[in-house]
């Protein structure tokens, strides 16, 4: 018996929002399976958001992106922010729950597939060291972290700095939430020769309005990026 099996006899694997057994280390009960909303099917190419219909192979956009100009190319997302994709995410970012981070970056290598190009470089959305002293770490950057790690990409987690303290974008409205993020990323001035000629990932929790996500692209693009997508874990959708 190898050790990881004897470890399963004595510390049999749990569902990671729940007590119950499963088969695996970092898996969903059935119940809990049942209760996380995987995003599949026909979706937005530029936000991830699910779309009704079938997926023809044809890249598609939501209301909001026909009508918002998107500073980056493709976008998706693994999970719709809702039942017990909501409790999952707010465990990972206010619980301390870093196990969470191995596994939700598998769900969004799932959903990145379709974006994935060689030689692109990956990284995080940062926090302002304010909050980044208090949290103790950017839930962001363990994620894409674990991306770029399962795909075989570049990672760079300090590539961009918050240039200002922006507050919770939490009960904002759409507009100013995009006030908000107004010139508040910029690339670290110690990194930006590395993004000159490369196609950037962005990766982040969740994505509501695409604000954040904005900012961040506006500011690669400046540098010299040659193109930019977009990855979060959760969507926040309207009508979901």
């Amino acid at each position: 018996m190898g050790m990881q099996a004897a470890l399963h006899v004595i510390y049999p694997p749990q569902c990671l929002t729940c007590d119950a057994l499963v088969t695996t280390d970092f898996g969903l009960c059935g119940h809990c399976w049942r209760e996380t909303p995987f995003i599949t099917g026909l979706v937005c190419n530029q936000c991830g958001v699910p779309l009704p219909g079938d997926d023809l192979g044809q890249p598609e956009s939501c209301d909001d992106c026909l009508t918002i100009a998107r500073p980056w190319s493709q976008g998706r997302a693994a999970l719709l922010y809702k039942d017990n994709a909501r409790r999952l995410v707010l465990a990972f970012k206010h619980g301390d729950r870093l196990d969470l981070a191995r596994p939700a970056a598998g769900w969004m290598m799932r959903a990145a597939q379709p974006m994935l190009v060689s030689d692109m470089l990956v990284v995080p959305i940062p926090l302002h060291w304010l909050r980044l002293i208090k949290r103790r770490y950017n839930q962001s950057a363990l994620l894409s972290a674990a991306v770029a790690k399962m795909a075989g990409l570049d990672h760079c987690p300090d590539l961009l700095i918050r240039t200002r303290h922006t507050g919770s974008q939490e009960g904002r409205d759409r507009d100013s939430r995009f006030a908000n993020m107004t010139d508040a990323l910029a690339p670290h001035p110690r990194r930006e020769n590395r993004i000159a000629g490369r196609h950037i990932l962005l990766v982040d929790d969740v994505m509501t309005s695409g604000a954040t996500f904005a900012a961040a692209a506006e500011a690669c693009i400046a540098a010299g990026a040659t193109g930019v997508s977009v990855l979060a874990l959760a969507r926040v959708a309207k009508d979901a």
